[in-house]
């Protein structure tokens, strides 16, 4: 059953049709329910839009995953300086991550999901999985579940945690704190890494699935697998398994926000990362030169991922956008998706920066279905604009 639906916020002349695209697309929602969406096309933000109760553009949602976008673009800020260099040995500025046979795995490798560290034997607590230097920690001694570099695997929970480590280790400081002074506060960016406790009027709790019969008919059919590498990855194989929906309602990981699945974020504020990184914004330079987003970006692991048993895409870090659903996007866009439905990238050729978040937690597996028309719909205006 679908409900008329009250669309608020703006969009620029020419992309009036995203608009009722939104209102379309979430038409079958809940009455809770909320999302927002928003776009810049070469600096200029575009559209602008929300929906949902007690919901505003400046509300701030779990965004899971996709906050890997931002560790992976302050990884990428401190190799086009000369800081980190993507292939030398993580040993050689972390020596402890050499036990094991990790000794040869090289920064381009471990950013690129083939490490084989996708998490540890008996799992992670609640309180090590919000602290990167924690599972940092463990994951130094733990032994690969693949011969790194042979194979990828998407590391879920602990790709942000490992990046950070290479960074403190570099740097002194925390991974957390070089983007807060770098990206996210000359620009404003509503995207933390690490919430303040001022800002949390703000932030609203993801609400869990309800799926249909059929989705409810999978997942009771789908008995627990604790020592699986998907289950590893997704630290559902200690004593304490990790309840995804249920993650970035825990202050404590709001407060830390631990860089693969801690950060929270408006999708202006999604949006608006990926312009001052790739397109430019505030009538800035762009964050990355043209050359940094293009290595990137570039593919380096791709075909059958060892954890989600599918196939994927990675360049350095980045989800390859273009080949997650959305081959209409140019080559060497760059990205990243969150399992709650929130999604962002950057697309170089046509200078679209684009961000989503919802509310509901969607049915696992994919992103939410309306997705891929609202990326398409605003493509489709910034390309013929």
């Amino acid at each position: 059953m679908t409900r008329e639906i009250k669309v608020h916020g703006t969009t620029a002349a020419g992309y009036e049709a995203v608009r009722g695209e939104f209102a379309a697309l979430l038409a079958g929602e809940k009455p809770e329910h909320a999302a927002q969406l928003a776009a810049y096309v070469k600096g200029r933000r575009v559209v602008d839009l929300w929906v949902g109760p007690d919901t505003d553009g400046d509300t701030l949602f779990g965004v899971y995953s996709s906050t890997k976008g931002a560790a992976h673009l302050t990884t990428a800020l401190l190799v086009q300086d000369g800081v980190l260099d993507l292939d030398r040995e993580v040993a050689h500025y972390w020596p402890e991550f050499a036990a094991e046979g990790k000794g040869g795995v090289t920064l381009r490798e471990l950013l690129s999901h083939r490490a084989g560290v996708v998490g540890a034997d008996t799992g992670f607590t609640p309180e090590e999985l919000a602290d990167d230097r924690a599972i940092a920690a463990r994951l130094a001694t733990q032994r690969p579940y693949w011969r790194p570099g042979t194979a990828f695997g998407y590391h879920a929970l602990s790709i942000g945690a490992l990046a950070g480590e290479v960074v403190f280790r570099v740097t002194g400081r925390t991974l957390q704190d070089i983007y807060e002074e770098r990206v996210r506060a000359p620009y404003g960016l509503d995207f933390h890494l690490g919430l303040p406790e001022a800002e949390e009027p703000r932030f609203r709790s993801v609400l869990p699935m309800i799926p249909s019969a059929t989705e409810r008919a999978f997942l009771d059919a789908q008995p627990p697998q604790p020592d699986t590498l998907n289950s590893i990855a997704f630290n559902r194989n200690g004593a304490q398994p990790t309840d995804l929906e249920s993650l970035p309602n825990s202050r404590l990981v709001r407060a830390k926000g631990p860089a693969s699945v801690g950060g929270v974020a408006s999708a202006r504020g999604l949006a608006g990362m990926y312009a001052a990184a790739v397109g430019g914004l505030d009538g800035r330079e762009p964050l990355l030169k043209p050359d940094t987003v293009a290595e990137f970006g570039q593919i380096h692991s791709n075909g059958y991922d060892l954890v989600t048993q599918a196939h994927k895409s990675f360049g350095v870090g980045f989800q390859n956008t273009a080949e997650a659903g959305y081959p209409f996007l140019g080559a060497g866009s760059i990205g990243h998706k969150g399992v709650g439905g929130s999604q962002a990238f950057a697309d170089p050729r046509s200078g679209l920066a684009y961000g989503y978040t919802r509310r509901r937690f969607p049915f696992p597996g994919g992103p939410p279905p309306e997705d891929a028309r609202l990326v398409r719909a605003i493509h489709t205006a910034a390309v013929t604009g």
